[in-house]
């Protein structure tokens, strides 16, 4: 500050001794030159008041600066369940601004990093717990999840997707022997259950509990009749072949007939 003070002091001697030289060959009266020299004087002091005036502002605005930061860190301290933020006690007031700006920032981020997550893995529980006819997860949408939340929700969300895949592939396993039984059979799907489970595919099926247990439970009864044909015919064929020998039926027409 010494030295700046000796430097303003020299230009300023300078700058009144090259005014003085001019006003000397102009030949201005030295009453006005005390005038002019006063009209110097009071514009370096404006100029100066003005200068103060203007880093007063600044230091005012990092101030108000660092008080919003400050709010808005602690809300958003509490909203992520994170621990206050410390400053250091001997950082500057512009250091402290630009510290806790960056915090601000940063934590405004990873609260928008949340949200989406959250976001994307409301939607793929919605379209999860329409294929299985499931209850949605319970969490308050309104507020931002704490990481734990979201690890629970992953884990909720990666254990319908297993779900789903065991489903279905019990779904395309079951259909395909019903289909099989029903050609066997003879058999016209004549229910709308049945229709669906013949004619929709797994991408559309819904693969809720109950309709799983009522595939399973189609296939029992499809079996069962199936069964109980082959045992009819088993019947029927014991009955021919004794008819056959009491009839002494020739071998060769046996064998036709068969």
């Amino acid at each position: 500050s010494e030295v700046l003070a000796a430097e303003a002091a020299s230009c300023l001697s300078r700058a009144m001794a090259a005014l003085r030289d001019i006003w000397e060959e102009i030949g201005i009266p030295e009453e006005q030159r005390l005038e002019r020299t006063d009209v110097v004087k009071q514009h370096i002091k404006s100029l100066l008041d003005m200068m103060v005036a203007e880093e007063e502002s600044l230091k005012e605005r990092l101030l108000k600066s660092i008080a919003v930061c400050r709010k808005e860190l602690d809300t958003l301290c509490s909203e992520l369940q994170l621990g206050p933020f410390e400053t250091e006690e001997k950082s500057t007031i512009l250091q402290m601004e630009k510290n806790l700006r960056m915090r601000v920032e940063e934590l405004q981020k990873q609260k928008q990093d949340r949200r989406q997550e959250l976001k994307a893995l409301q939607e793929q529980d919605r379209d999860l717990c329409d294929i299985l006819c499931t209850a949605l997860f319970s969490i308050d949408s309104g507020a931002v999840p704490s990481l734990q939340d979201l690890d629970c929700y992953r884990r909720h969300v990666a254990s319908l997707n297993a779900l789903k895949e065991q489903r279905r592939e019990e779904f395309v396993s079951n259909k395909r022997h019903i289909i099989l039984l029903m050609e066997e059979l003879d058999h016209t799907p004549d229910t709308s259950f049945e229709r669906d489970v013949v004619c929709e595919s797994e991408e559309v099926f819904c693969l809720s509990e109950d309709n799983i247990v009522a595939l399973q439970n189609l296939l029992q009864q499809l079996e069962g009749r199936r069964a109980l044909n082959e045992a009819v015919c088993a019947e029927l064929r014991a009955r021919i072949a004794a008819l056959w020998e009491r009839l002494q039926i020739p071998q060769e027409d046996r064998e036709a007939s068969a």
